[in-house]
């Protein structure tokens, strides 16, 4: 009997890609903190979660390393422009860092969580595989 990652890892390795992702944004907003009328953007992280449940669900999958993924450029497409909680201070800029720094805290967090969860079921496998 095969084991299937998918149905083993659900869509945790998904929700790690996508925080992931949200790290980098995140980043770059706090990058551009002074850029004049560079504006704050964020991932809708629930469309990228839903997003991939239904591709879970029955969709094509890359079987050789070589196919392109189509996948590959779909979180970066969520990525939308953040409301200002500020007002706007002249130059366009709508990055709040404090606010950012605590966003990426708690993606960073979140992420850990993802990633415990994911050793604890590597480590379920492989007590399963060993016969303990």
């Amino acid at each position: 009997m095969a084991i299937s990652f998918e149905k083993a890892f659900g869509v945790h390795p998904s929700a790690m890609m996508a925080r992931t992702q949200r790290a980098e944004i995140i980043a770059t907003n706090i990058a551009n903190a002074d850029t004049p009328g560079y504006k704050a953007k964020d991932l809708d992280f629930e469309a990228v979660l839903n997003q991939a449940k239904s591709k879970q669900n029955g969709s094509m999958v890359r079987t050789h390393e070589k196919h392109f993924d189509i996948n590959a450029n779909s979180i970066n497409a969520n990525a939308q422009f953040r409301n200002p909680l500020q007002p706007d201070t002249g130059d366009g800029n709508s990055v709040d860092v404090q606010v950012e720094r605590n966003l990426y805290v708690q993606n960073s967090v979140e992420y850990q969580a993802s990633l415990r969860f994911l050793t604890g079921k590597i480590q379920g496998l492989k007590k399963a595989l060993n016969g303990q």
